[in-house]
């Protein structure tokens, strides 16, 4: 048997504020952000020719969003840090004004790229798709 969580003078089920909600998704959006500002400078340590930390950085890119979608309940909750890593990690890939760039075209920089968003991908595919707990009522 389940406790009931209504209030106990109105006896309504609390409803959670869209704003809350806005920000919640915001913050995962701003965390993706900031794992590619993280990921982009951290990404090419290597052990001999094994890029190790753009290896580990796969694990990390898969399990963040595979986390926030089985928290929030829905798969939003792990598009957004994808779409924030992206957006980020694509524009350090790219060759600025100066002529530099972040993430080189080495075996670490496609290992963080191309295996980041296959990471991202697979986290997607397998979070659940039931709504956002914060919606619930």
């Amino acid at each position: 048997m389940q406790a009931s969580t209504s209030h106990p003078e109105t006896g309504r089920e609390p409803v959670e504020s869209p704003v809350v909600t806005g920000a919640a998704y915001g913050m995962l959006f701003v965390l993706g952000a900031v794992l590619g500002v993280v990921g982009g400078f951290a990404h090419a340590w290597y052990v001999g020719d094994v890029p190790v930390a753009a290896i580990a950085w796969l694990a990390v890119l898969f399990a963040v969003p595979f986390a926030m979608g089985r928290l929030l309940g829905g798969k939003l909750g792990a598009v957004l840090p994808a779409a924030g890593w992206m957006l980020v990690s694509f524009f350090l890939a790219d060759k600025q004004a100066a002529g530099d760039l972040v993430i080189a075209g080495n075996t670490a920089g496609y290992w963080y790229l191309y295996g980041g968003m296959a990471a991202f991908v697979a986290a997607i595919v397998i979070a659940p798709s039931r709504g956002s707990w914060l919606l619930r009522h």
